[in-house]
């Protein structure tokens, strides 16, 4: 089974291919898209990720092995199984058909669409409307494609309905609204479909699909664009009049140029706006988060990395909580339940750089328990912080720990180093998992 790690950037629909494709096979597979395991225009220009990625784009797969691929498509394949690529020959050349037209047919128009309403590209309308009659063809072929299917290869998901899916993503989300869609029952059902899959949940998270189609905001599109420098003042003298061409043709030097250096899914983050930074208000802390992070990723966790934590832990400037799943009775399957750790951790990406946890499934199939700890930056249950860290965390009755008290650092231990005897359980460790 296929192990190792996805270097991409959060919300990369790329990437989601892949992720979705490892949450079907069983591929045990990290998402490094934050700092300090990946920062996006650094971490992708470096020698040695040049190395092993020549074009320097993301997503990039990295195995445990050493295996290196770029590309989504061929990530997606390899972290797939014989399921997803198809059983037989024919079934296989079906899902590269479907693979290759999500490529050629349905991403360009898409885009053409959809990047002006997120202000990362200019609006023409003319391009505009050719998009949206080429959408309304593709929309055809499929609808009719799914008139007596369910999926579209065979009686199952297969990495088909996960590249197309994946590819209509942001159709859906923004400009596909009732009216638009409404002659296309059945790409929506079987989108919809798709979507709400507990593989593709754990990824995605819930999906909204569009209610009022989107449009171009031009003050939105000016605010992206990158700010031009004021011209320096022309002094008299031939000396200073030769300067604004020197300072030109070294601007021209040192600014590449950004077509050579993203494809239009880099330019959505690119362009996306800074938001707020949640934790601002914080006075700076003496702990150096990362490190721990680092010890704890790369060196042994009860001789090292534990002893790290508590030796330079700020208890002003941090806090640690402990979490219970509050609907133990409905957990089911062990890997469902997985799932849902998983959904979280991934809906919660933006919040890494300010918290760490281990959470743990105990017990067995229809008989389990959800626990863990959790360490944020702060006095206060970091999730009130942004509406985008609420989905999920309401589930989860949360308790504050005192650092000092001797059931904090057994947890601590216990739950770091994924062994000991977890009294307060009263079922068997069953598998983890690190937010980092």
């Amino acid at each position: 089974m296929a192990a190792g790690t996805i270097y991409t950037y959060p919300e990369n629909w790329r990437a989601f291919k892949a992720q979705i494709a490892a949450q079907y096979s069983g591929a045990r597979v990290k998402i490094a898209s934050t700092p300090p395991a990946f920062t996006f225009g650094q971490t992708n220009r470096t020698p040695a990720f040049i190395n092993n990625f020549p074009l320097g784009k993301v997503p990039a797969y990295q195995g445990d092995d050493g295996f290196c691929l770029f590309e989504s498509n061929a990530i997606a394949h390899y972290l797939s199984n014989d399921a997803l690529r198809g059983a037989t020959p024919q079934a296989a050349a079906q899902v590269l058909q479907w693979v290759s037209f999500a490529d050629s047919e349905i991403i360009p128009p898409a885009s053409t669409w959809v990047f002006p309403t997120l202000g990362i590209m200019q609006f023409n309308k003319q391009a505009t409307e050719q998009a949206k009659e080429d959408v309304k063809k593709i929309l055809t072929v499929l609808n009719q494609h799914l008139n007596t299917r369910t999926f579209l290869v065979g009686e199952r998901i297969s990495l088909a309905d996960i590249t197309v899916a994946c590819s209509m993503l942001w159709l859906y989300k923004q400009v596909l609204e009732p009216s638009f869609r409404q002659p296309y029952v059945n790409v929506t059902r079987w989108f919809v479909t798709c979507v709400n899959q507990p593989q593709f949940k754990a990824v995605l998270g819930d999906v909204k699909l569009c209610e009022k189609m989107a449009q171009f905001d031009a003050k939105k599109f000016a605010e992206m664009q990158p700010k031009k420098e004021a011209p320096a003042k022309k002094e008299k003298g031939g000396k200073e009049a030769a300067k604004p061409q020197e300072k030109k043709e070294k601007k021209k030097e040192s600014k590449p140029d950004p077509e050579e250096e993203m494809d239009d899914c880099d330019a959505v983050l690119a362009a996306e706006p800074k938001a707020k930074d949640p934790f601002a208000h914080l006075p700076k802390s003496t702990f150096v988060f990362d490190e721990f992070k680092r010890k704890y990723s790369n060196e042994d966790t009860l001789t090292v990395a534990i002893p790290h934590f508590w030796e330079h832990f700020d208890r002003e400037g941090y806090s640690i909580w402990y979490s219970q799943y509050k609907y133990p009775e409905e957990l089911t399957l062990t890997f469902k339940s997985c799932n849902l750790i998983t959904g979280m951790f991934q809906r919660l990406d933006k919040l890494r750089k300010n918290a760490f946890a281990s959470v743990i499934l105990f017990g067995t199939n229809n008989d389990s328990s959800i626990s863990g700890i959790w360490v944020f930056r702060g006095q206060e249950l970091a999730f009130t912080l942004s509406e985008d860290w609420q989905i999920d965390y309401e589930s989860y009755d949360w308790r504050k720990l005192d650092p000092d008290s001797d059931e904090c650092k057994t947890m601590v231990k216990e739950y770091f180093a994924w062994e000991g005897e977890f009294k307060h359980v009263g079922k068997s460790f069953n598998q983890g998992k690190i937010f980092k």
